[in-house]
Parts: C-alpha cells; structure tokens; sequence
C-alpha cells in the first residue's frame, strides 16, 4: 500500500512518531521492577541488570546492519511483522517468568525494535524534504525523551499495584492498538528501492563510518544517552536499598530525569538558528563544572535531594548535546536514509551500553560518590570528543567548499 493521500499522510506520521519512542519505553517501564524482578525470580540484580544490556545491545548491534535491508525491501510489511513479534515477545516474558526465557525474549524485543524504529526514522527523510525534514528530525530527541519522563512513572505504579509482570503485558497490549492502526491508515513510504548488492551495500557502510565527522557524532550521541543508561541501572538500588525509598518514587525521579532530558532538546529546537559549536560547546562546559561540582559536594553530602539535583541538570545539557548531533547525524547521508537511520540509531544504543555497563561493572556504583565519579569520566571522555568532531566537521566543510570552488 502506498500513501495516496494526505490524511494518511498526517497520520502516519503521527503513528511514525509514536514508535519512534518504543525503545526507551521497552528499557524503562520496567526500571522500578528491577529490585523486585530480582527477587522474585531468585536471581541476584546483576542478572536482572543483564536483561536491560541484552536488549540494547540487541538492539543497537541490529541498528547498524537492517538499514539497508529496509532501503531495499521497503518499511512496511517489516515493520508490521516486527510489531507482531515484538507484541508475543511482552507476552512470553510475563507469563514465561525464567530469567533466560527473559533475556531471549529481550534480544527478540530488541531486534525488532530496530526494525520498527530505524524505518521510522527513514520514512521522515523518505517522504519529506528541506526545511520541513529538518523541523521533524530536530523533534526526533524531544519524542524519544517521553520514554523516560513517561515509562518509569507508569512502570513505578504499576509495580506496586500489579507486579513487575504487568509491565510486560502493558507493552503487548500497547503494540497490538498500534497494530491495528498501521494496518489500516498506513503504506510503504519508500520510493526509490535500492538494489540489494552486497558489495555496493558494504561500500556505503564503509563511507560512512570512515567519515569522521559521522562517527564522532554517534560516538557523542552514545556517550549523552549513557549518562541516562548508568543512572537508569543503578538508581533503583541507590533509591530503594540505600535511602529507603519505594518504586514509586524511583519512578518520580525517572519522570524528574525525562522531563530534564526532554527539556534539553526543547531549547535545542528553540535554538535551532544557532551556530552548531556556540551551542555544544557551552553546553559541554556547564557539564564539566557541574560534573566536578558534584564529585565535590557529594563527598561531604549525601541523599535524594543532591542526588536529582546534579543529575537532572546533567541529563538537561545531555539532552541538549544529543537533540543537536542526533540532527545532524540523521542528515548527513540523506541518499541511504535507511542505513544512516540505523548507525546513527544503533550507535546510541551501542556505545551507551558499551559505556554504562562497562563503568557500572567496573566501579559497582552502590552510592552517591562512586556514581558522581562514573558521571566525571563520561562527561569528560565526551569534552574530548566534541572538540575532535569539531576539527573533523570544519575540515568536512573546507572540503566541500573546495570541491564547489
């Protein structure tokens, strides 16, 4: 089915924007739970915590390989088989309650996801252009970031009233009602199909990644999220075990988390005149200083209160940093749209599960201050990065400025 006219048009694009979120809300429903998953399933955390890597692995190492899948097959009939299976994956998980069911089950989750995701994304560049197509790929960040305002405060009720298996059968459900909405109001949004040819497949792959100014943003991008991802993991414990608190309000302090990393790509779009470097540049210092501000005042201090304090404005600038190189990454190969989607989709889930799990495990943040100190790291290995992507994006600029000449 093709898009034939423009009533189907606004709605899938309001349906295309509504699973551009899916991934964040599939890790971070269920983020309160995971002191009680633990428990009910007899498992120490450090497995529960394994189930939330499998799928951003899963699901970032999938993002780099479908795009071209999905500019030579087209977006449709793979993404309504990839809510399908998604959909049975919830379901198994909450009536199957064995930790390794959980974590194939998860991968599953997390492939699909891509699917679903990296054809949403693609069908902005496939069906809209110029200015139009950048209003919408500079929203990208501000939608995901409803997962984490909107997920860890439902996951958080539900977990006291229903258990940590509800959360699972809210995804399913959810998948389902956008099932049915899919099949009827929309199409295949892909024009021009891409030949599959490996070889040629492989040499646009290499393009990309072997551009510098491509892959220091996914590199960027990844590093703002993992800032997200270690607090995600290990606030439960920190919130639950340490201060005493319930699930409830480690689902507020998601929400607080969401809304500052949601309001963070807001000001980016309210910017989005503004010079790229004036804007990350500024933003990356103000991470700097709060970053030492924290180690420093945690080491005398400690509760709920810093705790939220120096995060929420962290996660602000992140949301900030990755609203603006998300933009820009999304647009820097528009003939592939496909496969630029994926990379730039599976980066952030890549690195940041790369980068949280690897800090977490080798530091095992059971405070304040070993958290404060994890946060320095990311947002100093990030200072570097940003002035590396700034050299490799000037030279870009001088190339092509030349070429033009």
């Amino acid at each position: 089915m093709k898009f034939q006219n423009t009533k189907y048009l606004y709605i899938s694009t309001i349906l295309a924007f509504m699973l551009i979120p899916l991934g964040g809300l599939t890790t971070d429903i269920y983020i309160p739970s995971l002191p009680a998953m633990a428990e009910d399933l007899s498992v120490p955390v450090e497995k529960v915590q394994i189930s939330l890597l499998l799928f951003m692995v899963s699901s970032g190492f999938s993002q780099l390989f479908i795009g071209s899948i999905l500019d030579s097959f087209g977006r449709y009939r793979i993404n309504i088989f990839a809510l399908i299976t998604f959909s049975l994956a919830s379901f198994i998980i909450a009536l199957v309650p064995e930790i390794y069911v959980i974590y194939l089950m998860r991968i599953i989750q997390g492939i699909t996801v891509s699917l679903i995701i990296v054809g949403k994304r693609a069908f902005f560049v496939d069906l809209y252009k110029g200015e139009k197509l950048k209003h919408y790929t500079s929203l990208f960040s501000i939608v995901w970031a409803t997962a984490p305002i909107v997920a860890p405060f439902i996951g958080g009720y539900l977990q006291v009233l229903f258990g940590w298996k509800s959360n699972f059968y809210l995804l399913g459900i959810l998948t389902i009602i956008i099932l049915i909405f899919e099949l009827r109001f929309t199409g295949e949004s892909l024009q021009n199909f891409q030949v599959f040819k490996r070889k040629e497949i492989v040499a646009v792959y290499k393009k990309m990644l072997g551009t510098p100014d491509f892959y220091l943003g996914l590199i960027i991008i990844g590093l703002s999220y993992s800032l997200l991802v270690v607090y995600g993991m290990v606030s439960p414990f920190i919130i639950e075990k340490v201060y005493g608190f319930s699930p409830v309000v480690t689902g507020y302090s998601s929400l607080a988390s969401g809304i500052a990393l949601m309001s963070g790509g807001i000001t980016s779009k309210l910017m989005i005149k503004k010079r790229l470097f004036t804007k990350i540049n500024t933003a990356i210092i103000l991470q700097l200083l709060i970053v030492f501000a924290m180690l420093t005042v945690t080491s005398k201090y400690d509760g709920l209160v810093f705790l939220l304090g120096f995060t929420l404005s962290l996660h602000l600038l992140s949301g900030f940093i990755f609203n603006n190189v998300y933009a820009y990454s999304l647009q820097r190969f528009t003939t592939n749209a496909g496969i630029a989607s994926g990379l730039t989709g599976g980066g952030v889930y890549v690195v940041s599960s790369v980068a949280g799990y690897g800090l977490i495990n080798l530091f095992e943040i059971k405070d304040i201050q070993t958290f404060a100190l994890v946060n320095f790291i990311i947002v100093g290995t990030l200072f570097v990065t940003i002035l590396l992507f700034r050299k490799a994006s000037m030279h870009q600029r001088l190339e092509a400025s030349s070429q033009v000449g």
